[in-house]
């Protein structure tokens, strides 16, 4: 009987026929490596392609390659990140064609550009490799499966072959001699006792066992369920121990086919790789005493390296008694970087495909060949982008390069005002990228944008100088793992284009006007008076003219208002100062400004008819501690009857408070003064003279005539005339007080300006005359006391400060000045016994 293997090397062929390709020249490329195959694909062709590989039986039917399969019968498939592809195979794996001593296999490749593989084109690869002589045993570590052939045939029986020791063959003895017979199988050495197992259900289990006229062969996966993790100086070791026996009626062919290989041994620097093999592996010696290195070579990518090779690329390879050592810079040459993203920070990984080929000769076995391929991947090392700032201030272009990066990592989007958008779509927000190479292969990307975008920052730094801040993130993609990570991105670049803002003022008769010119750095600068924000509320509280329109912040304030600071006052005059303030958002102080003029002091002074001396002390800009309420007469009983912060008012009759009296010619005058003392003190820190005169024998000669006037065209009559008496803020007549705004508060002495208006008349001819007008301390207007304003449409002569009409003239709304009369009173109070009233007016 002719015994039968499950897995069976010898092919009678292939039949391609059978199969529709479509191949391209230079698409798939094959080398033969030893005891391994590589087909290469295109990285290019295959690109953003699905693949399905499968290899082709001795019928020529395409057996599907998944995971199972390839550690089962020696199938390599490997990716990397740079596009590139390539097909590993043993030269005895499962479906080998052997004929004298060349093997081939047959691979077809299935490409689509979709995942559900339709319209597919299938490539078919034939490699042939001769291989021989072959070593009495090889072993081959590949990334994905172990394997062991050992020579079968048989030697001659010679001394040196009695055996003294036992070996793990000889272990399974006793399965194989109860073993059935012309039948495979494989013992198992473990921890626990052997396992033995047919040749079928090993292969159930995922091994491959397999056999040529000369070879019999075991792999196993790194994961198999015997496989046994042996600790062989510091490295771990997946070991298979097995014998791989035969039984005839007349003999028992058993074979060791141990397999062990290293999974770990690699051990890194920051900047160097170190790979450990230890030697003479129990596993794989069993009953030997003496070792002989024959051979010891590495490579990159199964390409041996010479020793010139090895010392150029800066390896350094040790061999001793116990262990082979393989050192190596990170970034040699045959290696790669690839980015790579941790917990959102870019970095990049070296990988790179190193080889060993270790052969030695012991006193059991013979010749060893063992080969071990090692996938290396270093650690992840965070690598932070540089960013460069190219700002050229002649260009006024904010300019920054960011990198370096590795050509798989993309720039994709950019955030600007917590605003994300695409690079595309950063263009309308004024933002350009450009992308730049390095003579290294790398890359980085230049940010581009004018000073003058809205998201570039601009604050004022000194005189002459602002600072521009670019603050945008970065977000990127990582091809092909679409790793995502994000560089924030801050520049802050100074350039001496300051423009301050300059300011120039004037004062009329009643107010002081300051006019702030803004520059380029005040956009979001405060006006402040004091510890006041000029706010538009705060200006309409207060009764100051507040107008900005971008280019130009006015403000008008009248003389007595509480801003205003006095400097000095004589009788020659008044030094009154305003001190505006620009702060930023902050509140610290950029720049003061400050308007100073002087002003006639008759405002401070009023003297009435009756006797009655009015004065209004100011408290001075260099004594801001004074308490108004402290400011006396020469009769230090006499106190104010109004203070305020900044002043004190006094009433008084020209025969009290120690006011002294004087003639000279026609001239009477009374004189007092303010003083302000400091507790303990009996001299004064402050002194505000004042005096009235008064004109005695005076002789006015009037002159005046009669006329008769003509006749009236239209007979007086009785009726109601619908009338509307309003105040307005200001001499311009713009702006009236509404109803909510009452009651408004008036200093003393400050311009009240009136309107009264005739209604619901379309009369050009009509002319409204004011007859009388008069102010109370009540809403009764016949209450007591009172003070007219207007008498027979005239001033009141009595007054100090006389009633003064305006000209009304036709605008947007006044359509008939004749039916509008507007006047101006100056704030008084009304006096009882020498005392201030001091209730509200209202005017009839």
């Amino acid at each position: 009987m002719v015994p039968k293997l499950v897995l069976r090397l010898f092919l009678i062929g292939v039949l391609a026929s059978e199969i529709w390709t479509q191949d391209r020249p230079g698409s798939l490329s094959s080398e033969c490596l030893g005891s391994l195959l590589r087909v290469a694909l295109n990285a290019e062709y295959f690109e953003n392609k699905y693949l399905i590989f499968a290899v082709v039986d001795q019928f020529g039917t395409a057996q599907e390659i998944d995971e199972t399969l390839a550690a089962q019968c020696g199938y390599t498939i490997e990716y990397n990140y740079w596009g590139n592809i390539e097909f590993r195979a043993s030269i005895i794996s499962c479906y080998t064609h052997i004929e004298s001593d060349v093997y081939t296999v047959t691979i077809q490749i299935q490409a689509a550009t979709n995942p559900d593989m339709k319209n597919a084109l299938t490539h078919l690869k034939t490699v042939s490799c001769p291989y021989g002589p072959w070593h009495p045993r090889e072993l081959v570590c590949e990334t994905n499966y172990m394997e062991v052939s050992v020579r079968r045939n048989v030697p001659q029986i010679t001394a040196d072959m009695l055996q003294d020791e036992p070996e793990d063959w000889a272990l399974a003895f006793p399965e194989a001699t109860a073993g059935a017979v012309s039948i495979w199988q494989v013992v198992f050495l473990l921890p626990t006792g052997r396992k033995a197992l047919l040749a079928s259900d090993a292969q159930d289990a995922g091994y491959g066992l397999n056999t040529t006229d000369t070879r019999i062969l075991l792999r196993a996966p790194y994961n198999a369920t015997e496989a046994q993790l042996v600790k062989v100086r510091g490295v771990t070791f997946s070991a298979v121990r097995a014998s791989t026996f035969y039984k005839q009626r007349w003999m028992i062919l058993m074979v060791d086919t141990a397999v062990a290989c290293p999974i770990d041994g690699m051990d890194y620097t920051d900047d160097t790789i170190t790979w450990t093999i230890p030697k003479n592996l129990q596993t794989l010696s069993a009953g030997a005493t003496s070792f002989n290195d024959l051979l010891v070579e590495i490579g990159v990518d199964l390409h041996k390296l010479s020793a010139r090779e090895i010392a150029s690329r800066k390896y350094v390879l040790s061999n001793n008694t116990d262990e082979i050592t393989i050192q190596m810079p990170i970034g040699a040459e045959g290696g790669y970087y690839k980015t790579h993203v941790s917990e959102g920070q870019h970095g990049t990984k070296y990988y790179i495909n190193l080889f060993l080929e270790h052969q030695w000769e012991d006193n059991r076995w013979g010749v060893t060949k063992h080969t071990i391929i090692k996938k290396i991947e270093t650690p992840f090392k965070l690598v932070l982008p540089t960013i460069t700032n190219n700002t050229n201030s002649s260009t006024r272009l904010v300019n920054v390069t960011v990198g370096t990066f590795l050509p798989d990592v993309e720039l994709v989007t950019l955030t600007i005002d917590d605003t994300t958008v695409t690079v595309p779509e950063a263009l309308q927000h004024g933002y350009k990228v450009y992308e730049t190479r390095f003579p290294n292969g790398s890359k980085g990307y230049v940010i581009e944008t004018p000073f003058d975008v809205p998201s570039i920052k601009k604050e004022y730094l000194t005189e002459d100088t602002r600072l521009y801040t670019l603050n945008v993130t970065l977000g990127f993609i990582v091809q092909p793992t679409h790793e995502t990570f994000t560089v924030p991105v801050i520049t802050i670049s100074p350039v001496k284009d300051a423009v301050l803002p300059s300011a120039k003022g004037f004062c009329d008769d009643e107010n002081l006007y300051l006019t702030v010119i803004r520059g380029n750095v005040d956009q979001n600068w405060l006006p402040f008076l004091s510890n006041l924000i000029l706010s538009p509320d705060a200006a309409q509280k207060h009764n100051y003219g507040l107008d900005d329109n971008g280019t130009h912040l006015t403000i008008r304030v009248p003389l007595y208002a509480p801003h205003v600071l006095y400097e000095e006052i004589h009788a020659s005059g008044i030094t009154a100062s305003l001190h505006l303030t620009m702060k930023d958002n902050s509140h610290a102080d950029m720049i003061d400004f400050a308007i100073s003029c002087r002003f006639s002091p008759k405002e401070l002074i009023d003297c009435l008819p009756n006797g009655t001396m009015v004065i209004t002390a100011l408290k001075l800009a260099g004594l801001t501690d004074l308490e108004t309420s402290l400011f006396v007469l020469r009769d230090k009983q006499c106190r104010p009857v109004m203070v305020t912060e900044k002043s004190a008012t006094f009433i008084f009759n020209v025969n009290t408070c120690g006011t002294s009296r004087k003639f000279e010619d026609t001239v009477m005058t009374y004189e007092n003064e303010v003083s302000y003392f400091r507790p303990g003190s009996t001299t004064p820190i402050y002194q505000l003279k004042c005096a009235c005169q008064y004109i005695i024998n005076e002789t006015i000669i009037v002159q005046y005539s009669s006329r008769n006037n003509p006749a009236p065209s239209i007979e007086p009559g009785f009726g109601s005339l619908a009338l509307a008496l309003r105040l307005f803020k200001d001499k311009f007549y713009s702006d009236f007080y509404v109803e909510i705004e009452y009651p408004v508060v008036k200093y003393l002495k400050e311009a009240l300006y009136f309107e009264v208006e005739l209604l619901h008349s379309e009369d050009p001819q009509l002319e409204l005359y004011l007859e009388d007008c008069w102010a109370t301390t009540s809403q009764d207007r016949d209450s007591s006391p009172q003070w007219s304003i207007i008498t027979d449409s005239c001033e009141n002569t009595e007054d100090s400060h006389q009633t003064i009409f305006h000209k009304v003239d036709s605008d947007s709304r006044v359509k008939f000045p004749t039916h509008l009369k507007r006047f101006e009173v100056k704030m008084f109070t009304f006096m009882q016994d020498g005392n201030a009233l001091l209730e509200q007016l209202n005017e009839d």
